[in-house]
């Protein structure tokens, strides 16, 4: 496979959120902390250039702190040499990402989250995604789903269609405006995931998931 047939994704993640093998000097300032996790990227993937790089989260819960923006416009310098194609940001809430958008010169392409059921698959932040053009991600569908997928509810949309349960909530998220991220390293199950575009899922069914853990 050449490197025109994959995209890349990587992140910047703050020293709190890695683990030991820190790619940088934490006692330098977070744009040059950004400078040295991008060039490990590259030097790890065997490439000169990331499709997307990402902020793996703002540092604190709720609205930006100078650090985020900081971050921000290192990570909009990659942008501009060409070494990162496009920028984005994860673990977001809809008021960091209103600031975030409001803020940027280069703005977020991709958002990505993990995404439950429970809070109706994370209806606010992908609503905002599609009224400015980002590429909503949604990751962990599955796993941070067990509950809702246990659902007489869900039971019954897998059995009328005939699919695996991971291609009805697959499909379900690509039909509610999702890029579905998947961590499986099984071949067979990246065959079925992948099949998971080759169906459609009613307007009743779709609605049924939305509202899946919210009865």
């Amino acid at each position: 496979m050449s490197r025109d047939q994959l995209f890349l994704q990587t992140k910047f993640t703050y020293a709190d959120s890695q683990d030991h093998r820190l790619p940088y000097d934490p006692d330098a300032d977070v744009a040059t902390q950004v400078r040295q996790s991008f060039a490990s990227s590259l030097e790890h993937l065997q490439t000169g250039a990331i499709d997307s790089y990402v902020l793996h989260g703002p540092s604190r819960r709720h609205g930006l702190a100078q650090d985020d923006l900081d971050v921000w416009r290192a990570m909009e310098e990659l942008h501009d040499a060409q070494k990162a194609r496009y920028l984005g940001v994860s673990n977001v809430a809809l008021d960091q990402l209103e600031l975030l958008v409001a803020e940027a010169r280069v703005k977020p392409m991709f958002v990505q989250n993990r995404c439950f059921a429970r809070g109706a698959w994370d209806r606010d932040v992908r609503l905002f995604c599609r009224a400015h053009g980002i590429i909503y991600q949604g990751f962990s569908l599955l796993t941070a789903n067990l509950a809702a997928l246990r659902t007489r509810a869900f039971r019954e949309i897998v059995l009328r269609t005939g699919k695996t349960p991971a291609q009805v909530v697959f499909r379900f998220a690509q039909q509610a405006g999702m890029l579905p991220l998947t961590g499986t390293t099984d071949p067979a199950h990246m065959r079925e995931d992948l099949a998971s575009d080759a169906f459609d899922l009613s307007g009743d069914d779709l609605h049924r998931m939305e509202t899946i853990a919210l009865a």
